[in-house]
C-alpha cells in the first residue's frame, strides 16, 4: 500500500525532508498515480499527508534493455 498524491502535492513534497536525513521521493505507479511510501507518511509531521488515501502499489513495467 502507498499514499496517493495529486501532481501538485507531489511537487510540494518532492525533496522535502520528512525526517532527519530522509526526503520525500514521490514516484508514479503503473496507472500514472503519484505516490509515496507508508514509511514517508508514518514518519512525517504533516497532517494532510497523514490523511491521504491509500491505494495498492502497481509498479510500472520496464523493458529489459541489454
Amino acid at each position: 500500500m502507498v499514499a496517493k498524491l495529486t501532481e501538485q502535492q507531489s511537487d510540494e513534497l518532492k525533496g522535502k525532508e520528512y525526517t532527519k536525513d530522509s526526503v520525500f521521493n514521490p514516484i508514479q505507479d503503473a496507472n500514472d498515480n503519484w505516490v509515496i511510501s507508508l514509511e514517508e507518511v508514518e514518519q512525517c509531521d504533516i497532517k494532510w499527508v497523514k490523511e491521504l488515501s491509500l491505494i495498492e502499489y502497481e509498479p510500472k513495467q520496464t523493458d529489459n534493455l541489454i
